[in-house]
C-alpha cells in the first residue's frame, strides 16, 4: 500500500505561501493586520511617557525653559538627580516603600488564604454573608478611614511607624483577597480533599500541602497586585507617616511640588528614579503574572 499525503487546503482567494525554510505559511488577514496596527499604536502610547522622562530628566532648568519638552537635551545635566537622591534621602524612601509593600503583599495573601480556606472549604455558617462583608470592606472610601485610624495609631504610638501602614493595608488587601479566594476555594475539587483526609492529613496539613500548592499561580498574581497597589498608595501613608525618615517614594515626590514654584527638571528626574524600581519589579515578575493568569485557579 502506498501512503497518500494531502496538502493543506487554503480558503478561496487566500493561497498558501511557502517560506525559505520550506514551511507553509498562511497569509495574514485584514483583521489580523488591523490588530497588529492597534497593538503598535497602544505600545507607542505606553512608551511615550517613558521617552519623555528620559528626554527631560537630564535637562537643566534653562535648557528645559528654552527648548521645550520635545527637544533633546543640549548638555548632560545630572544635578537634578543628585539633589533629589541626596536632598530627599531617596534610598531611605525606596527602602520604606519596598519594606511596606513587601510586608503587605505577604501578610495580605496569608490572611486571605486563611480566611478563604475557612469560608470556602471549611464551610462555616453564613459564609455568603461573611463574603459580602469582606466585599463591603473594599467599598469604603479611604477618606472615611483616616480619622479613626489616625486616632487609633496615635493612642498606640504607631504614627510615623511603617507598621501603621502595613497593618492598615494588610486588612484592606486581605479583605479583597478573601473575597476573591473564597469563591475560588468554594469550587475546589472535593476528590482531592477527600483523598487527603483518607491519607490522614489534618486541616492544617491539607491547607499547606494540597490547597496552597494547587492555587499557587493565583496566589502569586495576588501577591504581585498587592505589592503594586500598596506601592502606589498616597492618602493613608500621608496621614500616618510624618517623619522624614519614614516617608515612601510617592510622599517624597509630593514634597517636590511647591505652592508657588516647582523645579520641573528635578521633579522629572525624581519621577524617573521612582519609575525604575516598578519597571524592574514588573520585569522580574512578568512570567509569574503570565503563568498565574493563564494557569487558572485549579489544575
Amino acid at each position: 500500500m502506498t501512503a497518500v499525503t494531502t496538502a493543506p487546503r487554503s480558503k478561496p482567494g487566500r493561497p498558501l505561501r511557502r517560506t525559505a525554510s520550506g514551511k507553509i505559511r498562511r497569509p495574514h488577514t485584514f483583521g489580523e493586520w488591523c490588530l497588529l496596527v492597534l497593538a503598535i499604536v497602544l505600545a507607542v502610547i505606553v512608551v511615550f511617557p517613558l521617552v519623555m522622562l528620559l528626554l527631560n530628566a537630564f535637562k537643566s532648568p534653562q535648557d528645559y525653559a528654552t527648548s521645550g519638552p520635545l527637544d533633546f537635551p543640549r548638555s548632560f545635566y545630572t544635578d537634578g538627580l543628585v539633589n533629589f537622591w541626596v536632598g530627599k534621602n531617596f534610598p531611605r524612601a525606596l527602602w520604606n516603600s519596598i519594606f511596606i509593600s513587601g510586608m503587605v503583599a505577604v501578610l495580605g495573601v496569608v490572611v486571605a488564604v486563611l480566611n478563604a480556606f475557612a469560608i470556602g472549604i471549611g464551610r462555616v455558617r453564613g459564609r455568603t454573608w461573611i463574603t459580602l462583608l469582606f466585599l463591603m470592606a473594599n467599598l469604603l472610601p479611604q477618606e472615611m478611614l483616616v480619622y479613626p485610624l489616625f486616632t487609633m495609631f496615635d493612642k498606640a504610638h504607631l504614627l510615623s511607624n511603617p507598621w501603621s501602614v502595613i497593618l492598615t493595608f494588610t486588612v484592606i488587601q486581605g479583605a479583597f483577597g478573601t473575597y476573591l479566594l473564597a469563591s475560588l476555594y468554594g469550587t475546589f475539587p472535593k476528590e482531592i480533599l477527600e483523598a487527603a483526609a483518607i491519607d490522614g492529613a489534618s486541616r492544617w496539613r491539607t491547607l499547606r500541602k494540597v490547597v496552597v500548592p494547587v492555587s499557587r499561580p493565583t496566589l502569586s498574581v495576588l501577591m504581585v497586585f498587592f505589592f503594586i497597589w500598596t506601592w502606589n498608595e498616597f492618602l493613608l501613608p500621608l496621614s500616618f507617616l510624618n517623619r522624614p525618615d519614614s516617608l515612601t517614594v510617592p510622599l517624597v515626590l509630593e514634597q517636590l511640588s511647591g505652592e508657588r514654584q516647582t523645579d520641573v527638571t528635578t521633579l522629572i528626574s525624581a519621577t524617573l528614579l521612582s519609575v525604575i524600581p516598578t519597571i524592574v519589579f514588573f520585569l522580574i515578575f512578568q512570567r509569574t503574572l503570565t503563568r498565574g493568569i493563564t494557569a487558572g485557579a485549579v489544575k
